[in-house]
Order: structure tokens, then C-alpha cells, then sequence
């Protein structure tokens, strides 16, 4: 059972008034209906593949580690990628350990599991060493830490960013055997990264009534979004609210979501809707259109971030010294 406090009658009618006033009620609260909280970054500088992430309150830790093993018999060409996620119950009291598995940790691994693995962000071909025999495994862990909403998107993001930030060591083949060597005798190799999926959730309100949100009534209104995120059917129908990037109290108050994941080739990799109310399919198109410009911002921030954590690397391990000494 759950020991989380349970939200009043008046901290509802609080967040609907907000949300008509075009007002998030936690900080930053000019945040705009469509935009992401603050992101910090941190990669280590030691260990490749470690990355620390807090998306708002949100906190998250990914480790990546690799290892070599043999490959399954019907796919002797491919390398093993797999993605575990945990909950811990310090992250949230939501969260319980008496039970096997959360429904929430459940979703999360599953979306992420489609997103990433099942759409071969990862090339599993490239992690082939001797067919049949041996493979590179590659395992993602990620551990919550602390919950304020949005766990599929931030999981997303800090996985594919350790992707990224992670390096194998390198190898050589004499005969039959395989030499793993050291980070320190030769340089690591990155993953063959095919596309960076990027998962966005969306949350739903509807401050009238559950039947007022009935689609497909009315004829020819003005479908679309404004500035703020609302989306209506008609001119005088504004009970309709979406948000992007909900909070833990936002999340608890919605009434429907909608997950989607994208890549920077505009490319829908999964779309999951899991009950709440219906979407009309303009709405569903329109927030594509809009994810899009989110997307390209993510990726970006990603590629940024990795560039500089790697160009920091480079002054401070004195690789051009190395570069130099192997010219001679």
C-alpha cells in the first residue's frame, strides 16, 4: 500500500486554478505549459560511463559496464545490451519494497527497453569480437534516487548520455586468444552509437468534467496549441490543458499521459498511451510537430556536454603528449 499523504480537495482546486492562469505551481513557476526543468550534468572524470543526473528534483545515477561473454545461439553476431532499472525506496515513500515490483519501475524499464534497446540505438553488430564465441556484453544500470516526476524521460536521457560518455577497452587477437587492454596502455573505444532516442511525457487535465472531454464532438473548431501548451477543439472549449514534464504533484493530478520517443532524423520510434483520457489525433499530431523542437534541443545538450567532457579530458590526461611521442 501506499504511504504517500493523499492530495486534498483543496490543493486540487488550488493546481486547476493555477493551471487556468496559465501558472505551475512548483518553482521555477514562469516555467511555460511545454518546457523541461533545469538540467544539471555530471560526468566523471575517472570512471567512463558513469553519469550523475538531476532533471529538476529528479535524481538519477547511471552506470555502464562491459564485459565479454558468449552470444546467444540464434544471434552469434550480435553483442548483448541490457538496460536494468531501480526505484529505491529513499527516492520517494511511493515506493515500496515489500512488493516484487512497482508498477511504476515496470513501466519505466519497459518504455525504456523499446526505446532504446529494441530500436538499435546501440549497433549490437559492432560488439561481435569472434563470431559464435565471443561478444561484448553492455549493461546500463540506473538507480533513482530521488522522485519528483518524469522518470521515463530522465532515464532515458542519463542512459543515453552514459551511452555516449562510455568507453570499452580495447582489444587484440592473437590465435584463439583475447587480450583486454588497460585504459592506461591503450586508448578505450566508444560505443557505436546508431541514434539518440530522446522520450518525452506529456500530462493531461481537464478542468471541466470527464465527460466534457469526450473527442470528436462538434465540428470544424480550431485544433491546435497556443503558447502556453492549451489545446482546444473548438473556440470556446479551453478546459483542456497539457503539460510537458510534470512534476511528482502534477503527475498525481493527471488524468491521462501520453509518452513519446523521437530521434533528431524525426523519426517516432514508440508512442505509448496508457489509459487516462482520449487524444484527438490532430492534438497527437500536433504534439509530434512540437516534440520535434524539443528533441533537436535535448540531443544538442548531449552532444554538447559529451564534447566538453572530452576535450577537458584531453588537457588534463596529457593524451596530446602521447599523440606526439607516437609520431616519433
Amino acid at each position: 500500500m501506499s504511504r504517500t499523504a493523499e492530495i486534498t480537495s483543496n490543493q486540487r482546486n488550488f493546481f486547476h486554478y493555477a493551471l487556468q492562469n496559465n501558472l505551475r505551481l512548483n518553482p521555477p513557476t514562469n516555467r511555460p505549459f511545454l518546457a523541461h526543468r533545469p538540467i544539471s550534468i555530471y560526468l566523471s572524470p575517472t570512471e567512463y560511463g558513469y553519469v550523475e543526473l538531476s532533471w529538476g528534483q529528479t535524481k538519477l545515477s547511471v552506470r555502464v559496464t562491459a564485459q565479454i561473454v558468449k552470444p546467444y545461439p540464434d544471434r552469434p553476431f550480435e553483442g548483448i545490451f541490457t538496460i536494468n532499472s531501480e526505484i529505491s525506496p529513499q527516492a520517494s515513500l511511493k515506493f515500496d519494497t515489500t512488493r516484487a515490483q512497482q508498477q511504476d519501475e515496470v513501466l519505466v524499464a519497459r518504455i525504456l527497453e523499446k526505446s532504446i534497446r529494441r530500436s538499435n540505438a546501440v549497433d549490437l553488430e559492432s560488439l561481435c569480437i569472434v563470431a559464435g564465441d565471443k561478444v561484448w556484453e553492455i549493461v546500463v544500470d540506473l538507480n533513482f534516487w530521488n522522485y519528483d516526476g518524469n522518470l521515463i524521460d530522465v532515464g532515458c536521457f542519463g542512459a543515453m548520455l552514459a551511452l555516449l560518455h562510455f568507453r570499452k577497452p580495447d582489444i587484440s587477437i592473437n590465435g584463439d586468444t583475447v587480450v583486454v587492454h588497460d585504459v592506461n596502455e591503450r586508448q578505450p573505444v566508444s560505443l557505436s552509437i546508431l541514434h539518440i532516442p530522446i522520450c518525452l511525457t506529456f500530462s493531461f487535465y481537464n478542468l471541466s468534467s470527464q465527460e466534457m472531454n469526450i473527442k470528436g464532438e462538434g465540428g470544424g473548431g480550431n485544433n491546435g496549441a497556443d503558447e502556453t501548451g492549451v489545446y482546444h477543439e473548438d473556440i470556446n472549449n479551453e478546459d483542456e490543458i497539457c503539460l510537458f514534464d510534470a512534476d511528482a504533484m502534477e503527475e498525481s493530478l493527471r488524468q491521462g499521459s501520453l509518452t513519446v520517443t523521437l530521434n533528431k532524423n524525426r523519426e517516432i520510434i514508440q508512442l505509448s498511451k496508457n489509459g487516462g483520457v482520449p487524444i484527438d489525433a490532430q492534438q497527437l499530431l500536433d504534439l509530434c510537430f512540437e516534440s520535434m523542437k524539443i528533441v533537436d534541443e535535448l540531443t544538442d545538450l548531449i552532444k554538447t556536454e559529451i564534447k566538453q567532457h572530452e576535450e577537458l579530458r584531453y588537457k588534463q590526461e596529457n593524451f596530446k603528449m602521447l599523440e606526439s611521442s607516437a609520431n616519433r
